[in-house]
């Protein structure tokens, strides 16, 4: 039996009750099936993601570390750096991806899948309901009809043997009587059975009439309801799938764009020009090799020449080393009487002949070769030191300029351990003050352990420190000075060798054009005494006691002011002085500045 076409009537008839239950049935399985399919999606993204980032954090370096490579100066090695954040940052989008969908479509479609289940089972139940209250109205007339059809052959055979007991003459008035009683009596409970067999026809009809016309559209209509509303559910949720990504496509777009931009800002050029600065060593090319003309009787190689080979300036500064040396006065100039002279004065030359060949007519050529020679030496060491190197704790087993660098970095290395064991020893102060005023809160001789050893960390930092400043102020001052001894020292020889000197007439005179050399001499002389009369740029404050027991440096005493004279040129130094005059290099970051406007 079906019912006329109304909605899922229509479709679904009433004696479809079953196919209805399976349809609904497999459209819940769908939504759970697509769930799972999602949750799935999510732990390939999340797995993705994981495996993204360990990647980043595999070759990606903390800043700072002792691993990190020296070559992470350069622009290719930011780039990668760059890329790996990028990367990072991608990972992190995957992972994003992967909540909004669990959120948005698994939990979302979950909570919603139970919520039909539910209802469901709400309506097969008033539907069974509804068939069961038909059932059982149905028994019942189903009962009263073969009662109404049994007490009514019951009546017909009262009514046949009343009638034959009527007619049988043997039969007495009372036999008759009681036959026709019986009969009615018959007939009367036969009628009351139809009547009820009739009541009972009229209220199944009228059940029936209401579960097949009311009750079962109504309840298949909730379901047909239930089933679009699922259909539509995750019609949306395949849509969010979709959407999801698209929604973080634009921040992925910007990790790509990034990773682009890293590629463009490698520039080879700065590469090339930080490998030579991070490796440049310091010293000096060294100069061409002499030509000895024995011809001319003179040995260089024999230590009883009539001339003496001069010192090098190393050996000169070897003397003069207990000497307090200030490179930026004249008052410590070397005076002659401090340089080694030469033994005897070398051979004049004959008249309108050739110079002498030891020092020419250009003394400050004869000046740059003597210093080509001083630094051959060096040279040859520092190639002994490259193959088999001895690490030294003041790194004097690299180039100077290595080294400089170094000892720059091991101060500010020990700079920053310095300034944490000082705020944790405010901070362990503050905490002994707050015990002594509370008691209750702690004891404060339980921190005077912590006090005396952070003590003792300070002062070792401080010793390290000052060691460090004095081994890196040797190194930044150690060329000046050298250069300024090599100058002075044959600047002086040179003048006694020529007042030494008997010249031909035109072959020399006082009043003759000064060559270059002199110019030369004249202006390094001025550069110095120009020095002395630098006007102060700034004050500066001492925060810390500096000894100054380094040459070109001086002391300072904590709270000092000192009036500063040249700026931190990048080497960590600052040039100062006093209200009495003198002046000297403290490090910059003992003192606090404060510059003219």
């Amino acid at each position: 039996m079906s019912f006329p076409c109304s909605s899922l009537v229509c479709s679904f008839p009433q004696d479809q009750y079953d196919i209805i239950e399976k349809h609904t049935q497999s459209g819940l399985e769908l939504v759970e099936k697509y769930v799972k399919f999602v949750k799935e999606r999510t732990e390939i993204e999340q797995n993705y993601a994981k495996q993204l980032r360990n990647l980043s954090k595999k070759y990606n370096l903390k800043r700072g570390s002792k691993d990190e490579p020296e070559c992470s100066r350069f622009s290719s090695y930011q780039s990668f750096l760059d890329i790996l954040n990028e990367m990072n940052d991608y990972a992190g989008q995957r992972e994003l991806i992967a909540e909004n969908m669990m959120m948005n479509i698994c939990i979302d479609l979950t909570k919603y899948l139970q919520e039909l289940k539910q209802e469901r089972k709400t309506y097969l139940s008033e539907a069974k309901k509804a068939q069961q209250s038909l059932e059982s109205t149905y028994k019942q007339l189903d009962s009263s009809k073969k009662r109404f059809e049994r007490e009514w052959r019951e009546a017909e055979r009262a009514a046949q043997y009343a009638e034959k007991t009527d007619q049988d003459i043997n039969a007495t008035k009372a036999d008759v009587e009681k036959a026709k009683q019986q009969a009615h009596m018959r007939a009367h409970v036969a009628e009351e059975c139809k009547n009820d067999y009739a009541a009972q026809l009229q209220k199944y009809n009228k059940e029936q009439n209401q579960f097949y016309f009311n009750d079962m559209p109504l309840i298949f209509n909730k379901l047909q309801d239930m089933d679009e509303r699922r259909v539509r559910k995750l019609a949306q949720g395949y849509i969010l799938f979709s959407d999801t990504e698209k929604h973080v496509m634009p921040i992925i777009g910007k990790c790509l764009e990034g990773i682009t931009k890293a590629g463009t800002n490698v520039n080879e050029r700065n590469d090339s020009m930080a490998v030579i600065e991070q490796n440049k060593s310091g010293f000096e090319r060294p100069g061409d090799v002499e030509f000895e003309d024995y011809s001319q009787g003179i040995n260089r190689a024999s230590s009883d020449s009539s001339l003496g080979t001069p010192k090098g300036p190393m050996d000169l500064l070897g003397k003069n080393r207990s000497k307090n040396f200030w490179l930026f006065s004249k008052k410590s100039k070397l005076s002659p009487s401090t340089l080694p002279p030469f033994s005897t004065p070398p051979a004049p030359s004959p008249a309108n002949g050739p110079p002498s060949p030891k020092f020419g007519r250009d003394p400050l050529s004869y000046c740059l070769k003597e210093i080509n020679k001083t630094v051959k030496p060096r040279i040859s060491s520092f190639r002994t030191l490259r193959r088999s190197p001895t690490v030294t704790e003041d790194f004097a087993h690299l180039p100077p300029e290595q080294r400089r660098k170094r000892l720059q970095q091991k101060l500010e290395e020990i700079a920053k351990e310095l300034q944490k064991e000082v705020d944790q020893s405010e901070a362990l102060g503050k905490m002994k003050d707050v015990y002594e005023k509370n008691p209750q809160m702690g004891d404060p001789a339980s921190l005077a352990s912590q006090i005396s050893q952070t003590s003792q960390n300070i002062e070792r930092l401080r010793g390290e420190l000052n060691k460090y400043e004095v081994g890196t102020s040797s190194v930044s001052l150690n060329i000046s000075w050298n250069l300024l001894f090599i100058f002075t020292y044959y600047k002086e020889t040179w003048d006694l060798h020529c007042s030494s000197q008997h010249y031909p007439d035109g072959a020399h005179s006082d009043e003759s054009t000064p060559d270059a050399s002199q110019a030369i001499y004249a202006e390094f002389d001025d550069d110095f005494e120009e020095e002395e009369l630098t006007a102060p740029i700034g004050k500066c404050t001492a925060m810390y006691n500096f000894p100054g027991a380094s040459e070109g440096t001086i002391s300072m005493q904590e709270g000092e002011v000192l009036a500063v004279v040249e700026e931190d040129k990048g080497d960590g130094w600052t040039r100062v002085r006093r209200n009495n005059g003198d002046e000297g290099y403290i490090p910059t970051s003992y003192v606090t500045i404060t510059l003219n406007k």
